[in-house]
């Protein structure tokens, strides 16, 4: 379709002139802010010089003044075109960062063809709409057919992880299946493609209560957050999941050794029972020896006579953090924010035992066999347990 030729009034040349010859500003930023080329503003104001006595082209200022709703349209139009005009000079400058060659500019334009217009983004990008199509006839180079591929691997990856993994866990995911890309290269994909892990901001809930006159171990862990082997340092904690019906309380066991989640348990309150609920599941199922260590904050549920009472039954050493100190229980909180940025954020639970469906999945399908932990290597917790056995 042939681009309509644009048409001027006398008046919209006066104006144009003056903002050029009564504000003391270039041709070329005038030129910007109207859309108009250089040439053409130059041809207005040689005329204005030529014939400086003539009616049609004397300034604004000595002809019928303009009413206040004129002046004040005027100004915001100008304020409006010089926004305009930096918004393009912003996006032609970021981009001018990312597409350093042709090729670059026209992936960018193939990326983007189905939301701006073709020939809008090849003027903005300064390429030609003929060579933007000529490049798209040419025959697919393997660079470009090998990032097609491993595109399509990084998005299945991020697709069975429930788009939780970053770039880091989706390189390890690539790399237990024998994909031989970059963790950097991975990485420009992702962000070129807008693929990135769930992210929420926490809400804060205080579950510890410390005032009490019970008995308070000693910290045994003193941040040392490593075992040698499985079921020889256990942490827990208690965390809350907001739902339609109320709170609903995550008591849960992790072993050291390999992040797994031992025990665990869920109820709508956070007595004594909801953590010794948590302790009787990881000690059934993990069946330790006697001289493990149990390491928690100093809430009430933990300096129970109950709790205690569970510990000498199973011949378990105690262990408490330092009051008020948070970070001498640290991998069970990046357990608690895995859960919540990861899945419970993400969803808006009618009841409690749909929130309790979610998360057990999550624990025991996903967290404790197929997410790919930091911590120990980029491999699942049950993996690492196993390579233990």
């Amino acid at each position: 379709m042939e681009r309509q030729r644009r048409s001027f009034t006398e008046d919209y040349k006066r104006q144009a002139v003056e903002l050029v010859v009564s504000s003391g500003r270039s041709i070329g930023s005038v030129s910007k802010e109207l859309g108009l080329r250089d040439s053409v503003l130059r041809r207005w104001v040689d005329k204005l010089r030529q014939e400086p006595a003539s009616a049609a082209w004397r300034p604004t200022t000595q002809a019928t003044p303009m009413s206040a709703d004129q002046a004040s349209e005027i100004a915001r139009l100008r304020q409006e075109n010089e926004r305009l005009r930096m918004e393009r000079d912003i996006l032609k400058k970021s981009i001018a960062n990312l597409c350093r060659n042709p090729d670059m500019s026209f992936r960018f334009i193939e990326d983007h063809r189905e939301t701006y217009p073709i020939r809008l983004m090849c003027a903005v990008l300064e390429v030609s709409p003929a060579g933007y199509y000529a490049w798209r006839e040419r025959p697919v180079s393997a660079r470009a057919g090998s990032n097609s591929t491993l595109l399509a691997e990084i998005r299945q990856v991020h697709h069975d992880s429930g788009q939780r993994y970053g770039s880091p866990r989706v390189y390890a995911a690539l790399r237990t299946q024998g994909r031989g890309a970059s963790r950097g290269r991975i990485e420009r994909l992702m962000r070129r493609y807008g693929i990135r892990a769930l992210m929420a901001r926490p809400r804060r809930v205080r579950t510890t209560d410390s005032r009490h006159d019970l008995p308070i171990a000693p910290n045994l862990i003193a941040r040392d957050f490593a075992a040698a082997a499985p079921n020889r340092v256990w942490l827990a904690d208690i965390s809350y999941i907001p739902t339609a019906e109320g709170w609903l309380y995550l008591a849960a066991v992790m072993d050291m050794f390999s992040r797994k989640i031992v025990g665990w348990a869920m109820r709508d309150h956070m007595q004594v029972e909801l953590p010794s609920a948590a302790l009787a599941m990881a000690i059934k199922q993990q069946r330790p020896q006697h001289g493990l260590i149990h390491h928690s904050d100093r809430g009430v549920q933990y300096a129970s006579r109950a709790h205690r009472d569970a510990f000498t039954g199973a011949g378990i050493t105690a262990s408490m953090s330092r009051k008020a100190d948070c970070y001498d229980n640290a991998p069970m909180e990046s357990f608690f924010h895995t859960l919540k940025t990861e899945l419970v954020h993400h969803r808006d639970y009618n009841t409690r035992a749909e929130a309790q469906r979610d998360i057990f999945a999550f624990i025991e399908g996903f967290y404790n066999r197929t997410r790919l932990h930091s911590a120990i290597g980029y491999i699942a917790p049950i993996k690492t347990e196993l390579k233990a056995a």
